[in-house]
């Protein structure tokens, strides 16, 4: 019940036993345009080059930054927590002048703040935000931000990585042009893939480019071969996690995509109710808090790590710790795709009771 992995059904660890095949097999070919497909229904997208890439969700976030940045171009990135601070140090890794849009941990990105930033940078290459917090639990509202993109001829790249498959996820209704995102949050299959996708204006820009893209494994012109109907081969892909994936994407689409965000936000609404009866209260933005990652504030004087430990130890449930300046203030309570679940709820609150002494 941490800030991920999340839980695995063992329909996907099944799937993850089957017999590795080689990766330009027939039935992996096969396998790989249903994924592609699967994922452009979760991302609820028309781009064809929607597909995984080989590496966790940072390296999600370094393809969208790799391929979309040359030496000197201009972005702007919120940053309200780990997440948008990683992406600042990735794009300026790879050559940008960042422009940092600051909120305190635990707020949003607010639209105003956008706009004041493209004052001072009226053209940038992009704009970038964390959808999803998963250091803070806050979840900024992208629609307005990224209307303030196209209107400054900006791309609009979104972090993704903790929302997919939890909360909606619109790409094309919102105007993403760029987006990443991880396997082992709400689409609970384990680490190891980043699910991205490209919208048409993304990757002409990807495919103009005057210098080569920093990363050889990770550039969009090259993978697009291999993913598109070429098949060109340019890395051996980790057949089992693309199995893996399969399976759980298969999963969220049986369950619907409403259900499955319906299910995240009563198990969401099931913990606040249980947390202020104990006293304690979820500490993000009010309005804007993720049902799937919940930043529990812990009463002054409690040892949050001793909690934590005894969470683990006495009743096997694992929990995360806060980080940066909420460090030692939060634990970090992850109702994630299959951990989303109201029996999973209640034995929290009922081992919570026990070490708050309520028992």
């Amino acid at each position: 019940m941490g800030p991920g992995p999340s839980l695995v059904a063992p329909s996907v660890y099944a799937a993850l036993a089957r017999p590795t095949i080689g990766h330009l097999d027939p039935e992996f070919v096969r396998m790989m345009e249903e994924v592609k497909v699967m994922l452009r229904a979760v991302f609820q997208t028309t781009n064809p080059l929607t597909f995984p890439i080989s590496g966790t969700g940072s390296a999600g976030m370094e393809f969208c930054c790799a391929n979309l940045i040359e030496p000197g171009d201009e972005v702007i990135i919120g940053v309200n927590g780990v997440f948008g601070t990683r992406m600042v140090d990735v794009a300026e890794r790879c050559g940008a002048k960042v422009t940092r849009v600051d909120a305190p941990w635990g707020q949003i990105i607010e639209p105003a703040q956008i706009r004041e930033a493209l004052t001072r940078v009226p053209r940038p290459k992009f704009i970038a935000i964390v959808h999803a917090e998963t250091s803070t639990g806050a979840l900024t509202p992208p629609v307005e931000i990224a209307r303030l993109a196209r209107e400054a001829g900006a791309l609009f790249v979104l972090d993704a990585v903790t929302s997919l498959g939890g909360c909606p996820v619109e790409i094309d209704a919102w105007g993403v042009d760029a987006v990443y995102s991880g396997t082992q949050k709400c689409l609970s299959c384990p680490p190891g893939l980043s699910p991205v996708s490209l919208s048409p204006r993304a990757l002409e820009v990807a495919a103009r480019r005057q210098t080569k893209v920093q990363s050889w494994y990770l550039d969009v012109n090259l993978l697009s071969s291999y993913w598109g109907q070429e098949r060109v081969y340019h890395h051996t892909a980790p057949i089992n996690m693309n199995y893996a994936l399969h399976e759980a994407l298969r999963g969220v689409l049986i369950e619907g995509l409403e259900a499955r965000f319906r299910r995240h936000e009563q198990c969401h609404q099931a913990l606040r109710a249980g947390l202020a009866e104990l006293g304690l209260e979820i500490v993000s933005q009010a309005g804007h808090q993720l049902w799937q990652l919940n930043a529990v504030g812990v009463p002054a004087g409690l040892d949050e790590a001793a909690l934590r430990k005894r969470l683990l130890t006495e009743f096997g449930i694992e929990v995360g710790a806060g980080l940066g300046p909420l460090k030692g203030r939060i634990i970090r309570v992850g109702l994630m795709g299959e951990t989303a679940r109201p029996e999973h709820v209640a034995r929290f609150l009922a081992a919570l009771r026990v070490c708050l002494g309520h028992a």
